[in-house]
């Protein structure tokens, strides 16, 4: 009775205490005052436990099923709060530093099944053929129905060179569809660029991580040494990155002092504000920045920025709509939480989480033909012209792009009346 005395004692600790610390860069939790019954409701959860502990059939590691009822309340919150085991939080700490082994995709809970955000370009996902919006329904033949965000990405993650098998629904599907891809340790480089036609830059964001802003100052100082008069951002499929670097790509587009990016949560601590800084790299030519339905969280943020303070005409489709902040707590035993605390806004207000961001100017972009029913790519058919073009920059022929056809058209039209303003209409 003593031993259950002490595991009541313990589930209350977990349950009802809030951290006080957190990891850097995140924003501080801090406990609000319990509500009415909830400590009433804790009582009912020891009872449970006591009786599960006491009766079940089998004999119950206590550990386990206290981690399960905190992977359950946080399951009834949102599909982006999670419980993360200590070998999950050590894993999720690398996320972020720009080299990880898996499969190059982003993604997230949509409509209770895990979807894809986007496939990182290079990257076994992007060569397989892995679009944005795909739905994940099993990983080597485990349903993902009861699957959580953090355990979804332990599966898919192995050895370099260790195969997995994802069964894909999309639309224009009739049954989901198996791809087996080799995982690789991905090492992405954030940026690339190059001149096109008419003294129109070129700058692809593929994702935003720690060196992502460096890497951006160094290709618009070389298209400005080869005089560019306007640039094409290109954000699409980037799944987003570090917010830090969502407001330090922004604030080189930006004049000092204007507002970036703000969140609002339920505490003052996690309301932010970001500003452009006046300081540092700045250019000044028209801007033309590209989404898709690919393009999301860090994405949205630039591209909803730009486009709030009339700085670039945003073109495209709508894009993801993944604009809520999770911060990470560490809790005492090595174990953490993923924990919805704010969710983001453009600089007028506009929610993104949910909504995406509306593009000035609509453009679709033609859908490869499909495979027949149950075929799947093979690797020559990876490495085709078409898809080569796909990785790789973009030269003088853009007809199999229309939406960046439609952005150096518009730009073209735009960079003589000078200005930084390009705003449709």
């Amino acid at each position: 009775m003593g031993k259950i005395v002490q595991k009541k004692q313990i589930v209350l600790m977990l349950l009802a205490a809030v951290l006080v610390s957190m990891c850097a860069g995140v924003v501080m939790a801090k406990r609000l005052p319990a509500q009415g019954g909830v400590y009433e409701q804790l009582k009912v959860f020891t009872e449970a436990l006591s009786y599960v502990e006491s009766n079940y059939v089998d004999e119950v590691e206590s550990e386990k099923v206290i981690q399960g009822a905190i992977r359950g309340m946080l399951k009834t919150l949102d599909p982006h709060s999670s419980f993360m085991p200590p070998d999950v939080y050590r894993e999720m700490q690398v996320e972020t530093e720009g080299r990880f082994g898996g499969l190059g995709i982003e993604i997230t809970m949509r409509d209770d099944v895990l979807t894809v955000v986007s496939p990182i370009e290079g990257t076994p996902a992007f060569r397989a053929g892995i679009q944005p919006g795909d739905q994940i329904i099993k990983v080597d033949g485990e349903s993902t129905k009861e699957m959580s965000l953090v355990d979804a990405v332990k599966k898919l993650r192995g050895p370099e060179g260790s195969s997995v098998t994802i069964a894909i629904f999309r639309q224009g599907f009739t049954e989901p569809k198996d791809f087996t891809l080799s995982r690789a340790v991905i090492q992405i480089k954030s940026v690339r660029w190059t001149k096109l036609k008419d003294d129109i830059g070129y700058v692809k964001l593929r994702s935003f991580h720690k060196t992502t802003e460096e890497e951006l100052e160094e290709a618009l100082r070389d298209l400005g040494e080869q005089q560019i008069k306007a640039l094409v951002l290109d954000l699409r499929n980037n799944p987003g990155g570090l917010l830090e670097q969502a407001i330090a790509v922004s604030n080189v587009f930006l004049e000092g002092g204007q507002l970036i990016v703000y969140t609002k949560g339920r505490l003052p601590n996690q309301n932010m504000k970001g500003f452009a800084k006046s300081d540092g790299f700045h250019v000044a030519y028209p801007v033309a920045v590209l989404i898709n339905g690919g393009s999301a969280s860090a994405s949205e943020i630039v591209a909803g920025a730009l486009q709030d303070l009339n700085r670039a005409t945003v073109i495209g489709t709508q894009s993801f709509g993944k604009g809520s902040v999770q911060t990470i707590i560490p809790l005492s035993d090595g174990s953490g939480l993923r924990l919805t605390t704010a969710k983001y806004y453009t600089p007028k207000g506009g929610e993104i989480h949910g909504k995406g961001i509306t593009p000035d100017i609509v453009v679709e972009k033609p859908q490869e033909a499909e495979h027949p029913e149950g075929e799947q790519k093979s690797q020559g058919e990876q490495k085709s012209p078409r898809n080569r073009r796909q990785i790789e920059l973009p030269g003088d022929d853009l007809s199999d792009d229309p939406q960046l056809q439609k952005a150096v058209d518009f730009l073209k039209a735009r960079k003589q009346q000078g200005g930084k303003s390009v705003k449709a209409g």
